[in-house]
């Protein structure tokens, strides 16, 4: 019996063991061998994308991590990098094309003649030219004081090649700002702005008629600066600086800003071989006051005095040339009542204005305009190698004014007289009356360029 189990268990053991013939094996599903798989290049994009966003978020948490540890400023201005022109980078309202569509026809070319006098004593004429912007309807135009001072004939060019006469019809020497008018109706005038809204880096037109036969002309560019303070020809004023070209005979045209509005009236630029981009205007809100106060009154309201004509000696030569043995501001003239009952006397070098120190005649008329019409001011004076104190009360500015053309003969005559030598310069007290190329009075201007 175990010898049959045993040969029983052989045989099913030899079974499987026997050659079998393929044609009648039993039926196997053949081993499918594995498809070697491929990283597939779209998979590799995602896979770079998400590691760099990844390292970004990484990055900025360690930033903000470490800011906030150890301190730190952040930028707040947004910055795009998909801006194709001026107007869209400086975040203009307006295109350059729409602010000059805008404007065009309110600015206006203004020619000058005026009658000189040479040195043996010969008469002849002298053209000028320059910009303006038309204020109202009916004709009042505003330009610069020092593009139509001394003219004897204003003409006026409207945008569509029209021309017509100009009458004066005030000016303030102090701002440089003066109106004409011309006998005309329905006018485009400008739309002034608001000084609050203009800011550093906005987009500004300047239109305005450029070496006095290129009217119409426009530059683009940005306001570079605001409250300026400048000094030009012993002046100082507070103004916009603009990096849009500006040149002779744009004076008294437009600068306009991203609206389209009037943010100044060009001034001057700073002249030289080695500078660019540096042009000037005066603020529109000083622009809105002075020239609504020359309509209506023919003078600016409210301007404080000191009643006294003064004349700059800050420069060496200047010094020698007066007889002077210490540069500084000279009294040459007292006009004022007050300054009169003060003491004030032609001679008298200004040293200090309260607690401020004169080192120029711009400084002394900058603080003089800080001050109100009845304020007390004192001045320090020097007066034959002694110091004195001097208190005085500012006087109204206007009861000063003088006629324009008589005080242009004035000039002229003192041109003449300095022409001729001046023998009596030998002190303080022998001031001669001022020289045509320098030194101021409280109520004169300048000319930046004509």
């Amino acid at each position: 019996m175990e010898d049959w189990d045993k040969f029983q268990t052989d045989t099913e053991h030899n079974k499987y063991n026997e050659y079998t013939d393929t044609a009648e094996a039993p039926f196997r599903t053949p081993k499918q061998k594995k498809e070697p798989k491929y990283v597939t290049r779209k998979f590799m994009v995602i896979m770079m994308i998400f590691s760099i966003v990844l390292s970004a978020a990484v990055g900025a948490g360690a930033y903000a991590m470490a800011m906030s540890i150890f301190g730190g400023t952040t930028i707040n201005k947004s910055i795009t990098t998909t801006n194709y022109n001026l107007s869209e980078s400086t975040g203009s309202e307006l295109s350059v094309q729409e602010i000059i569509a805008k404007n065009e026809n309110s600015v206006v070319a203004i020619s000058t003649e005026s009658v000189a006098t040479d040195f043996w004593a010969r008469q002849y004429v002298t053209e000028g030219a320059g910009s303006g912007v038309i204020y109202s309807e009916d004709g009042y135009i505003i330009t610069n004081n020092h593009v139509i001072e001394g003219a004897s004939n204003i003409k006026v060019t409207l945008n569509d090649g029209n021309t017509a006469p100009a009458t004066l019809i005030a000016t303030d020497r102090q701002t440089d700002l003066a109106v004409i008018k011309i006998e005309a109706t329905g006018l485009k005038p400008v739309t002034i702005a608001k000084e609050e809204d203009l800011c550093v880096g906005g987009l500004v037109v300047a239109i305005g008629n450029p070496l006095g036969t290129l009217s119409g002309t426009a530059t683009e560019g940005i306001i570079s600066a605001l409250e300026r303070e400048i000094v030009l020809e012993g002046k100082s004023m507070s103004l916009i600086q603009t990096s849009a070209s500006i040149n002779p005979g744009n004076s008294g045209g437009g600068l306009f800003d991203q609206y389209g509005n009037l943010a100044g009236i060009v001034v001057a630029k700073s002249s030289g071989s080695d500078v660019e981009g540096l042009g000037f205007a005066i603020p529109c809100d000083k622009v809105a006051t002075v020239t609504k106060s020359l309509i209506e009154n023919g003078y600016v309201e409210g301007r404080p005095a000191a009643g006294i004509t003064i004349i700059d000696l800050t420069d060496a030569q200047r010094a020698m040339q007066y007889g002077v043995s210490i540069t500084g501001v000279y009294i040459q003239e007292v006009n004022g009542e007050n300054a009169k009952k003060a003491g004030l006397q032609p001679g008298d070098m200004i040293y200090y204005i309260d607690d401020v120190k004169v080192t120029s005649s711009a400084v002394l008329l900058k603080e003089i305009q800080n001050h109100e019409i009845g304020d007390k001011v004192t001045f320090t004076i020097i007066r034959e190698n002694d110091m004195k104190k001097v208190t005085m009360v500012l006087e109204d500015a206007n009861q000063f004014a003088e006629n324009p053309d008589e005080e242009q003969q004035d000039q002229n005559q003192n041109n003449n007289d300095n022409n001729n030598n001046n023998d009596n310069n030998n002190g303080q007290n022998g001031l001669p009356q001022q020289p045509n190329n320098g030194g101021g009075s409280i109520f004169d201007i300048f000319d930046f360029f004509n």
